[in-house]
Formats: C-alpha cells, sequence, structure tokens
C-alpha cells in the first residue's frame, strides 16, 4: 500500500510541475559560473526537477546498498554464533539484559490489560 501512494504522490508532483513549467514560459538569463545563456523556464524548472529526483534516487540506492551489507554481514555473524556451543547462554545473556532495561526504564505508555 505505501508504494501505491508513493507512485500517487510522485504522480501529482510531476503533473504540479508540469503544470507550473508551462505557465512560465518566459525566457530567463541562466548564469553557470563560468558562462551564461538565455533559457526558457519552463527547460529550467524540468532540468532542475530531473536532477533533483536523480539525486534523491541516488541517495536513496547508496542506503539502500549500505543497508544490505550491513544485513549480509549481521547475518554472517548470527550464523557464527550459532554454530558455537555455547550460543543457548549468548542469547540467554542477552535477553537478560534487554529485561534489565525494560526495569529500569519501564515504557512511556504501559500495555493495557
Amino acid at each position: 500500500m505505501r508504494v501505491q501512494w508513493t507512485i500517487i504522490a510522485a504522480l501529482l508532483f510531476a503533473l504540479l510541475t508540469g503544470v507550473f513549467a508551462v505557465i512560465n514560459m518566459d525566457s530567463v538569463k541562466v548564469n553557470f559560473l563560468f558562462s551564461e545563456t538565455q533559457s526558457p523556464l519552463i527547460l529550467v524548472i524540468l532540468v532542475s526537477t530531473v536532477l533533483g529526483g536523480l539525486t534523491v534516487g541516488l541517495f536513496g540506492i547508496v542506503r539502500q546498498y549500505k543497508l544490505q551489507r550491513e544485513i549480509k554481514h549481521l547475518e554472517s555473524k548470527l550464523a557464527e554464533l550459532e554454530s558455537k556451543d555455547g550460543f543457548d547462554s549468548i542469547v540467554g545473556a542477552v535477553l537478560s539484559q534487554d529485561m534489565a532495561k525494560e526495569e529500569e526504564f519501564p515504557p512511556a505508555h504501559p500495555a493495557k490489560e
């Protein structure tokens, strides 16, 4: 369901950007620090939107790659711990630490019974 809302939001943003760009047909001066050029505002708006989308997408891909690498690392670490004889004692120690933290800091909203 989340993917559908994301697609709907993206299409709505594209529609609004397109309408905004078509309304602004005037020619504007664009300064690239090393040169200046005259360009239609519609082109400046659309190119800026596409470059912004590509930048956000690139950051998303990099983040996804890092998360997948971390998952693989943690899965291999888990497999290594499971293969050792003392796995049950490690799990018991971790669970007892978690329970001690819960006793020290009770949840802000206790569960209703």
